[in-house]
């Protein structure tokens, strides 16, 4: 599902709220999710999962054009475990 899809099926399960109202309700729900995420916090949907991030170190990679080594940068990058109803959900 992509986001104009979920936009799309909360207006249709919501109908006293208008499509553009939706996408801001969407766009600020993604916003505080990214926000906590860049602080370094965690951002926990009972039933859903989590949201974190974890470290990656720096390492030598390779351009797959040319093949040469090219240093990448250490990062953190986004992480989500899925809550024990979902997984449930998931393998009925």
């Amino acid at each position: 599902m992509i986001r104009s899809e979920l936009v799309r099926r909360l207006a249709e399960q919501n109908p006293t709220l208008g499509p553009r109202d939706v996408e801001r309700l969407v766009a600020v729900v993604f916003d505080a999710i990214a926000g906590k995420l860049a602080d370094g916090g965690r951002v926990e949907l009972r039933g859903f999962g989590a949201f974190s991030t974890r470290p990656r170190d720096a390492r030598t990679g390779r351009n797959p054009r040319t093949g040469d080594a090219v240093l990448v940068d250490a990062k953190r990058v986004p992480y989500f475990k899925p809550g024990k109803e979902m997984r449930s959900r998931l393998n009925v």
